[in-house]
């Protein structure tokens, strides 16, 4: 899995475990991608067994849905939490090295 689609899984598994009920379109909007997108990703994750979908009525009679991490899928966000945060510190010390770098070369009028 690409580490774009990696780090949307892990944003929808966070929202959804601070909130169940958000809607697609919703998350989607929260998230900053299509419902298409959001709705393909909810898929993929209900495929692999890491959420259940669970629906309710409201009293309009509309119905409604609730994303709930299953424990496989608790696993699953803390191996993509894991993985995510060993990126974000690869990509942060790439970067501080290069900020250092710069500052060395206008410390030392370099062009």
């Amino acid at each position: 899995m690409s580490d774009r689609k990696t780090e949307i899984h892990l944003r929808v598994m966070r929202l959804l475990a601070e909130n169940p009920h958000r809607s697609q379109r919703a998350l989607a909007r929260e998230l900053g991608i299509s419902l298409g997108g959001l709705n393909y990703c909810l898929r993929a994750l209900v495929e692999k067994g890491w959420i259940k979908v669970e629906n309710f009525s409201r009293s309009e009679n509309k119905l409604r849905y609730a994303y709930l991490l299953t424990p496989r899928g608790v696993a699953g966000k803390a191996r993509l939490t894991r993985g995510f945060l060993r990126r974000k510190r690869m990509e942060y010390e790439a970067l501080k090295a290069e900020i250092d770098e710069l500052l060395l070369d206008v410390e030392e009028g370099r062009p």
